[in-house]
């Protein structure tokens, strides 16, 4: 999630009633971009027709569901119903970096000592069984999530003492120290359900209970493991408030399920649903054509944007006793060919990754600047002297490099770590071969990871790909049971708490946490600190280009790529808005945005 800052400035959009200051929105640190009685978010069409149906594909690799609680950690949730059934008491725009206007809250306060958030609750705020959105519910949600959700849900709220129901539409938050984001994770990061919600079930134990929340749209009805239908609410409060004005048009929207990548194309070209996503440039630049694209019935089209990117790339679980040194880990990034790949596997498409922020000012590059010094100095015992140095960049194989050289002082670092050559394979001075075991999903990694281990090879390390199914796979990835497996972070134009979750010291050995690589490092954890105390930009861009001066000099990850635009093919039956925002993922955009103009 992004992070969102306040800033205290009297102004339109913020008053002073004495105890706090009350505002209809929070920005970064200026005015929000649209002031107090604001009536639609200008990259949506405000009198975009409602009716119609848009079918999707399973989103990601889950090619089933068996709850409908996104919330808890065992099971796979139905695709839709966080986005769809669940709201928070604010929400972000997709044109400013970071913003929260208010959703089902109308009103929100941050007490004067920067202790307490409070939050006054839309009077028209409804669950879709008709009752009405209390603080109760608030409270219930908020205990919930952290005594019974996923692990990520305790770690973003640790610095919440306490939600407090002030009266039946006020709720407080209380904070354990005054931290710069909290008010906003409380306002935008907690999905708010009426505590009516399968009553007498164990939060952890509900699946396939119909959610009582306040969000848009109700499942009608699903087959697990094909199709989940969701109809719009007739009822539902918000479809006239400014941050959902324009938003939602769509009847019905229905999920249908795949068991890969090419059933799943195939079943578009033949018109089973009407908008995909497309992840693979290999895909993209052979497989999307023929006599329905060259008519026009189908739209190929690359939308920009502008979103930060997380870093994407082979992680290394730290756990494992051979990744344990640094130099196997730098060796293991030599044997990498991204330019060999781009060129003859991607069609020239993507950017190499060289930062854990890319695509935004957050990154590290060059020499650290005053402001990262002044967080690193203090540090310095327990750095790596080459923090203080260049930032460094992934290894290249455009000339005058060369794959051959990099392998070279590829094996010329694992020597050092003492692994050598002998008896047909690489060993460790105890005679043990280096073997580790690469997981994956059905997806289209495959002919990037045989690439990849045919180079590994050449240093003499012998790999196993191992193809898990999505239940799977995030079944070990939560029990950290796994060597080396592709990940990618989520983008974030201002990271904050979140990545507690990623990178703590705290999160390395709570099972289901994000930190996969089992990193724990007590220099990361003040960075980490110094990036959620942030009180301006300035201080947010140094602590974020410190911390991943010091990731990237760490070597726990092999990166790969992104890429600056979302390639999207659509049937050619829809309106959408003519101005895109520069911040946004396509589905939830098509979703959301989108509006149809010709029925199926």
């Amino acid at each position: 999630m992004h992070k969102f800052f306040f800033s205290l400035l009297l102004t339109s959009c913020l008053s002073f009633n004495g105890n706090a200051y009350a505002a209809h929105a929070f920005s970064l640190y200026d005015t929000p971009k649209y002031p107090a009685g604001f009536t639609h978010f200008d990259y949506v069409n405000p009198d975009a027709p409602k009716g119609g149906e848009l079918f999707l594909a399973n989103p990601d690799r889950r090619t089933s569901f068996d709850k409908f609680n996104p919330f808890s950690m065992k099971g796979l949730a139905a695709a839709g119903v966080a986005e769809l059934m669940f709201e928070t008491l604010a929400t972000g725009a997709s044109d400013e970096i970071a913003s929260m206007y208010g959703l089902l809250a109308d009103d929100m306060a941050l007490a004067p000592d920067r202790l307490s958030m409070t939050f006054h609750l839309h009077p028209k705020a409804r669950f879709n069984n008709g009752d009405p959105v209390e603080a109760a519910d608030v409270k219930y949600s908020f205990d919930t999530l952290v005594a019974k959700g996923a692990p990520q849900y305790k770690s973003l709220f640790s610095d919440v003492k306490d939600c407090v129901v002030v009266d039946a539409r006020t709720v407080r938050f209380d904070f354990k120290a005054d931290n710069q984001e909290l008010p906003l994770i409380v306002g935008g990061g907690l999905p708010v359900f009426s505590r009516k919600w399968a009553a007498g079930i164990a939060f952890d134990k509900i699946e396939l209970t119909d959610p009582i929340a306040s969000g848009p749209y109700l499942i009608d009805k699903y087959d697990v493991g094909r199709n989940i239908r969701y109809k719009r609410d007739d009822n539902y409060w918000g479809k006239d408030i400014p941050v959902r004005r324009g938003m939602f048009n769509f009847n019905t929207i229905t999920y249908r399920f795949y068991k890969d990548d090419v059933a799943r194309l195939e079943a578009f070209k033949s018109g089973e649903f009407d908008v995909v996503v497309e992840y693979s440039s290999k895909n993209w630049a052979r497989n999307y054509n023929g006599p329905k694209f060259r008519s026009g019935e189908i739209v190929k089209r690359e939308l920009p944007h502008s979103n930060a990117e997380g870093m994407q790339g082979f992680v290394m679980n730290l756990r494992r006793p051979q990744f344990a040194d640094i130099r196997v880990r730098k060796a293991l990034g030599l044997a990498f060919d991204f330019e060999w790949m781009n060129r003859q596997l991607f069609y020239n498409q993507y950017t190499r990754t060289k930062s854990f922020f890319n695509n935004s000012d957050l990154g590290a590059t060059g020499l650290p600047s005053a402001g990262e010094l002044a967080l690193l100095t203090p540090l310095k015992g327990k750095l790596d002297p080459a923090v203080f140095g260049q930032a460094p960049v992934p290894p290249s194989t455009d000339p005058p490099a060369s794959l051959r050289a990099n392998l070279r002082e590829g094996k010329a670092l694992l020597a050092q770590a003492g692994w050598t050559y002998r008896d047909g394979a690489l060993r460790n001075a105890a005679g043990e071969p280096f073997i580790f075991e690469i997981l994956e999903d059905q997806g289209p990694s495959g002919r990037i990871i045989a690439v990849y281990v045919r180079n590994l090879e050449k240093l003499g390390i012998q790999v196993r790909e191992r193809i898990a199914d999505y239940a799977l796979l995030q079944k070990r990835l939560e029990e950290f049971d796994f060597d080396m497996t592709v990940i990618r972070l989520p983008a974030v134009e201002s990271p904050g708490k979140e990545f507690m979750d990623i990178f703590g010291s705290a999160a390395a050995d709570q099972k289901g946490s994000s930190n996969f690589w089992g990193l724990k490092d007590p220099a990361v954890d003040r960075l980490l600190a110094a990036l959620v105390a942030a009180k301006t930009r300035k201080e947010l861009v140094a602590a974020s280009r410190a911390l991943d001066r010091v990731l990237l000099n760490k070597y726990i990850v092999v990166p790969q790529w992104y890429s600056t635009t979302h390639r999207v093919a659509y049937r050619k039956r829809f309106g959408m808005p003519a101005k895109l925002p520069p911040y946004y993922q396509a589905n939830p955009y098509v979703i959301s945005t989108w509006w149809e103009v010709r029925p199926r």
